[in-house]
């Protein structure tokens, strides 16, 4: 099977980066990019040979008004005048603007693409697929230019101001993964009808502004409460993510706080109202933790380094239950609520383990009870 030529514009933008990345991993696309600074002779040789077009080129923060309808308006114009004048008829995605209905100097060169690839589809039957898309955001976008998610992101990752110009303002967010699924669907689909010009995206996220904010500050806040927030909405996981992506390199990593005492230490690592928390210890030979019970928490214990014996004994029984448990075969053990239970250093240096518990401790609430094994 022969692969698809795909020509991707603006393949240096936000949206044209991800294109690029999702395209190359497969086999059955040959790519041909063009972005800004390539001559326009390449354009046309491009053209003649493409099979499918993601026409994502575009300006939205020029220093020159008459940019947009040299840049939105004329490229496509000559775009679609080359595609007519080599009888070319490829499949056409373009990313248009949810501005393209305002009457700014922006939306009115949107418009005049659209309209401008729109006839080039009526006269030559080709399938063209705008995509009026509202604010897209994700990794690898550029901040303080025209993301407010990506200024957020950057912004607060590094403690720098941010403007919250009006906190009850509404805004219509897409994620950059949601349009390139999207994008590539169209690609697919190459030769079957489409139904309309128009699409628009599954999914989508409303959310007002000052939320946007808050929801970022929260994200940022993890490091020192460690709490993790609902990662089954679907916007905080987006915004988790991405947020990460605008971490200063030298700023990857955080310390823990280390609790100490005689036995050793213990550090918290993540904590959720969902799922609980995650913590570490570190004990010295022969130390013992434990000797409690809970009614209904219940954990699990995963020994990392060294050796130990988990004990059990049921609280309204005499029997006790040994697991010895080792670094060297990593294996999981869990802590059934009404048992009572410890675990015991019996390695020559220190044991380490990884603790679960599917609830955030509570001082005022620890459901632990003193009980020796």
């Amino acid at each position: 099977m022969m692969p698809v030529n795909v020509l991707i514009t603006g393949s240096n933008g936000f949206i044209g980066r991800h294109m690029v990345d999702r395209l190359q991993k497969r086999e059955d696309v040959r790519i041909a990019t063009f972005t800004r600074g390539d001559d326009l002779e390449s354009l046309e040789t491009k053209v003649k040979e493409a099979d499918v077009i993601f026409h994502l080129a575009g300006v939205n923060r020029p220093q020159n008004e008459a940019e947009f309808e040299e840049v939105n308006a004329g490229l496509t114009e000559y775009m679609a005048a080359l595609l007519l004048k080599h009888r070319r008829a490829p499949t056409v995605v373009m990313s248009s603007s949810i501005q393209a209905e305002s009457q700014n100097a922006y939306g009115r060169s949107k418009k005049q693409a659209e309209e401008a690839m729109l006839a080039f589809a009526l006269e030559s039957g080709a399938n063209v697929c705008v995509y009026r898309l509202p604010n897209v955001f994700g990794k690898w976008c550029k901040p303080n230019y025209n993301s407010v998610v990506a200024t957020y992101c950057h912004n607060i990752a590094r403690g720098l101001d941010i403007t919250i110009s009006d906190p009850e303002k509404g805004l219509t967010l897409v994620y950059i993964d949601d349009v390139i699924d999207h994008f590539i669907d169209r690609m697919d689909t190459l030769g079957k009808p489409m139904s309309h010009p128009y699409y628009s995206l599954d999914r989508t996220f409303q959310i007002k502004l000052g939320e946007l904010a808050d929801k970022i500050y929260r994200i940022r806040d993890i490091r020192k409460s460690h709490i993790l927030p609902d990662l089954s909405e679907p916007l905080m996981k987006c915004l988790y993510t991405t947020y990460l992506s605008y971490l200063n390199k030298q700023d990857f990593a955080y310390r823990l706080e280390m609790k100490t005492d005689h036995r050793g230490s213990l550090a918290e690592v993540i904590k959720s109202n969902q799922f609980g928390q995650i913590f570490i210890s570190k004990s010295h030979k022969g130390v013992v933790r434990g000797n409690h019970y809970h009614h209904t928490k219940v954990e699990k214990f995963c020994v990392i380094q060294g050796e130990a014996i988990i004990r059990f004994r049921h609280v309204h029984d005499g029997e006790v239950l040994n697991y010895q448990v080792s670094g060297e075969r990593i294996e999981v053990v869990d802590i059934p609520p009404g048992y009572t239970h410890s675990i015991e250093n019996v390695s020559d240096g220190e044991l380490t383990v990884l603790f679960w518990a599917n609830e955030i401790f509570d001082p005022q609430a620890p459901d632990t009870y003193y009980l020796e094994v």
